[in-house]
């Protein structure tokens, strides 16, 4: 038995589309063990949400997974069938999705759609799926849970919403809850209620979690360990601590710089990363953000850099690193 929860493995997806093939992820390599948050960032068409959904078989047509392995709790995934999936989902590993108004079904009841999940991945009766609806929602602070549980969604307010979406989430109480932006829509201070609420969440139910998100300020507060991701990569890996106070691939610098700090002075000014994200369809031959990189070098747009290790667990791919290394290893000489 593996001592990992999750287990993903040098997984390669691609979609197939008429136009050619996107590489949505390229070697991606991910570990997770029970009770740990890790956070995967990155912008928009990075690779983060397909990395996810392919954990729980939901990766979209035309895409197919191409290489790799992935393992969960046991299972690998690449051999289940859609049967054995489906008793998966929900019942082991649950998602809470990015937006609430589209993820609820707008013509039944909240206690409808809780209930559903319960009868269907649990031998409760009718009776006892609309007890434990009711606790859940108690469970995710929603006052009031019976008047509630009769209303229908367009009669909540969006932070009630997404409340609603976690207690779907837990209502079989998974091993790992996937969290795909799960805050995006949201005021601030709703949005510091839903984190603090998933994180209680996790120690009393010791549950390991993914969190999906292009905000560096939400995984500075809740994960252990962060994935930097471009271009269907794992640019850099590392503890919170690691990826915050010692970056090493200049993208993660990048998004760094991009984002306010409340130890800057007034007058400083936030620096956005030039560029657009690169072409999936005709990828460069060498490091993906090449293009975009103030510190590129010849080699970075011929080739894919090597993976450099700082430590146990932290890692980059970037010949800057390799550059620097190499460079240390002569001057000790």
């Amino acid at each position: 038995m593996s001592e990992y929860l999750v287990e993903i493995e040098n997984e390669r997806l691609s979609f197939f589309t008429p136009a050619g093939e996107v590489k949505a992820l390229n070697d991606v390599t991910i570990r997770l063990r029970e009770g740990e948050v890790l956070g995967i960032v990155g912008e928009s068409g990075s690779g983060k949400s397909v990395t996810a959904y392919s954990l729980m078989g939901l990766t979209a047509h035309p895409g197919k997974l191409i290489g790799g392995t992935l393992d969960f709790n046991g299972h690998r995934i690449n051999d289940m069938s859609e049967k054995e999936m489906r008793k998966m989902r929900g019942n082991e590993v649950a998602i809470i999705f990015q937006d609430p108004m589209t993820s609820l079904n707008p013509v039944y009841t909240i206690g409808n759609q809780i209930e559903e999940v319960i009868l269907l991945h649990t031998d409760k009766k009718k009776k006892e799926a609309h007890a434990r609806a009711k606790e859940l929602l108690e469970l995710v602070g929603i006052n009031e849970p019976e008047k509630r549980l009769k209303q229908y969604p367009h009669e909540l307010s969006g932070g009630m919403r997404q409340r609603v979406m976690i207690a779907i989430a837990l209502a079989c109480e998974p091993k790992l809850l996937i969290a795909d932006e799960p805050t995006t829509a949201l005021d601030v201070t709703i949005q510091a209620q839903i984190l603090e609420l998933m994180m209680e969440l996790k120690h009393k139910l010791g549950m390991a979690i993914i969190m999906i998100t292009h905000d560096l300020g939400i995984v500075a507060n809740i994960c252990e360990k962060i994935a930097v991701m471009y271009a269907g990569r794992i640019v850099e890996y590392g503890t919170a601590d690691e990826i915050f106070y010692d970056p090493k691939h200049e993208y993660t610098k990048g998004l760094l710089r991009s984002i306010p700090r409340l130890d800057a002075t007034k007058h400083e000014r936030l620096v956005p990363i030039e560029g657009t994200p690169i072409d999936m369809l005709n990828p460069p031959a060498g490091c993906p953000f090449a293009p975009r990189c103030g510190q590129c070098m010849k080699i970075c747009l011929r080739e894919m850099p090597p993976v450099t290790e700082f430590g146990e667990i932290h890692y980059t791919q970037c010949w800057l690193n390799q550059k620097q290394m190499m460079e240390g290893e002569a001057a000790n000489e």
